[in-house]
């Protein structure tokens, strides 16, 4: 089987329509499709027929998932005073700040209670990225 099959949500998605709008004219029958199971495909052949253009193929990347790793943490740091709360805040921000775009995603929020003293830290990102800023936070407790 050579032919590359589309689900509604990507031809959707590549056509800058709404996923219902491709429903319909499957149903109508203007987009040729094949039901399998409960979800409609899209052969790379009826999408280019239907645009009355070439679509180009996917790349073979897109079409082999790749593996992806993330980390979710929070770090809760007890007796911290505002100005080591603000130290690890502006190493943390400057750290994401320069980062490459192939970079892949990272995301930091930092909060601090001042009545108990308490900073929580939270980092969403890549296990390499993650374990980075968090060998930078303890830098800064320890020194």
């Amino acid at each position: 089987m050579n032919d590359h099959f589309y689900s509604v949500e990507q031809v959707a998605e590549r056509l800058g329509l709404h996923v219902r709008t491709i429903r319909n004219y499957v149903r109508d029958g203007r987009l040729t499709a094949v039901r399998i199971g409960k979800q409609y495909r899209i052969t790379h052949q009826d999408l280019e027929a239907f645009t009355g253009r070439p679509v180009p193929a996917p790349p073979v990347e897109t079409a082999r998932r790749r593996r992806h790793t993330e980390v979710s943490s929070i770090v809760e740091i007890d007796a911290i005073s505002p100005e080591t709360v603000h130290r690890v805040t502006t190493l943390l921000t400057a750290s994401v700040a320069h980062r490459r775009p192939e970079d892949g995603p990272l995301r930091i929020e930092t909060v601090y209670d001042e009545e108990r003293a308490r900073m929580k830290v939270i980092v969403l990102g890549g296990l390499a990225d993650t374990a980075r800023l968090l060998e930078y936070v303890e830098g800064v407790l320890t020194s």
